[in-house]
């Protein structure tokens, strides 16, 4: 009998006699074994970083009872082995870009994955304004190989409703739900984080904007009701690792069967929250980077969408004539949708980012602010108008000006 046979709440005392438990695959040197909680912590779980004096070293995330947001979210530990299982699907669609998994713990709620210190988390890097030329092309990669092999058109359908059925966690989607398609709008259950200098402006352009309210309603109902594919389903900065030459998605605990163009859309509005605090603090060059990698996402996962989908098909009915374009199509307006969600969200909601938040000058973090609800808002009311990169660049401009007359 091992006392981790009954799930408590592990501390950093219990770490190391838990991984040399579980992590058996490797070799430790269990005399120079050192347990570090990395500052990159999430919101959800509880992260340990493991390592010894030979090199070896891996992370070990557990779930907790409570989020680390908040204690008045209390969504499964279940989610643990769903994080765990989405990242092996995920790792043969797309190898090598998601982190290695070791084992998971269905009793403990934990895993062992791979250690990715070697790489930055991209948000940091972002608040850093590093310039990653290859970003755009990786990114897209996971895109297309994720997305469009889960989906109906490359999938065997009884295969993709097995990880329907297998792989959702109710709580979880819940939170997406009510954080990013309903307390944006209302402040329902007054947990939203909104800037006071932008009260107002919040409160005219969001919470009182009735045609808005519609279209996220719509959208709401999509992310709801469109098992088109598994989506990581938080794929912000925050859940990519970065570094010259490579990047590695993490963290998607939220992943469900959902419309494809939620992932792409949260890609781009996390690069208007880059762009947001380049601009603050005048990184022209970093500006320029983040611009145009906005551009290349939405037109290089086009263009790979366009290569594979007739190399990768097996449904018969997607090779009628007109539907490839006709399925693309209702990607890109889910896109564009899902990045003005995002943008929305991630502003005055619950869970707000460092990328706006650490602007310390008040008439800066205004137009920052001021930036994603005008755009955001051209996202959502306008979506079908967004059919390539350009037309996100022009809008995120163009609303840089409103901005600043707002």
């Amino acid at each position: 009998m091992s006392r981790f046979d009954t799930y408590f709440q592990m501390e950093e005392k219990d770490i190391i006699e838990y991984t040399l438990l579980k992590a058996t695959a490797i070799d430790w040197d269990r005399a120079s074994m050192k347990v570090v909680i990395p500052k990159e912590h999430g919101n959800l779980n509880y992260v340990y970083r493991v390592t010894d004096g030979k090199g070896n070293s891996i992370y070990i995330k557990q779930a907790g009872t409570e989020t680390r947001i908040s204690k008045d979210m209390k969504p499964s530990r279940d989610r643990n082995r769903l994080e765990s299982e989405i990242l092996m699907l995920q790792d043969s669609y797309a190898k090598g870009m998601v982190p290695y998994i070791y084992f998971y713990d269905t009793v403990m709620c934990a895993c062992g994955m791979e250690d990715c210190s070697d790489f930055l988390v991209m948000r940091q890097a972002m608040l850093e304004h590093r310039i990653y030329p290859h970003f755009a092309n990786k990114i897209t990669d996971f895109l297309i190989d994720t997305l469009l092999k889960s989906s109906d058109v490359v999938i065997d359908h009884k295969e993709k409703k097995k990880i329907g059925g297998k792989l959702v966690s109710p709580d979880l989607c819940d939170i997406t739900e009510k954080l990013v398609f309903m307390e944006p709008y209302n402040d329902i259950h007054h947990r939203n984080n909104v800037y006071p200098p932008n009260a107002d402006f919040v409160k005219k352009e969001l919470y009182e904007d009735k045609a808005l309210h519609l279209e996220v309603a719509k959208l709401k109902f999509n992310f709801m009701t469109n098992a088109q594919a598994l989506i990581h389903g938080d794929l912000h900065t925050g859940s990519i690792f970065i570094k010259e030459d490579a990047l590695k998605v993490f963290d998607p605990e939220f992943g469900i069967l959902g419309p494809c163009g939620y992932d792409i859309g949260n890609v781009i509005a996390n690069l208007i929250f880059a762009y947001d605090n380049g601009l603050a603090y005048k990184k022209d060059e970093f500006n320029a980077w983040v611009l145009k990698s906005i551009e290349d996402v939405t037109d290089l996962f086009i263009e790979k969408y366009n290569k594979y989908f007739d190399k990768w098909v097996t449904e018969p009915m997607a090779r009628v004539e007109g539907f490839k374009e006709y399925y693309l199509d209702s990607i890109l307006n889910d896109t564009a949708g899902f990045t003005g969600t995002e943008l929305h969200r991630r502003t005055v909601g619950m869970a707000n980012v460092a990328d706006v938040t650490t602007i310390t000058d008040e008439r800066k973090r205004l137009l920052a602010e001021r930036i994603n609800i005008l755009a955001g808002k051209e996202f959502i009311l306008n979506a079908k108008s967004f059919k390539c990169g350009k037309d996100y660049v022009d809008t995120v401009l163009r609303c840089k000006d409103l901005a600043m007359k707002a």
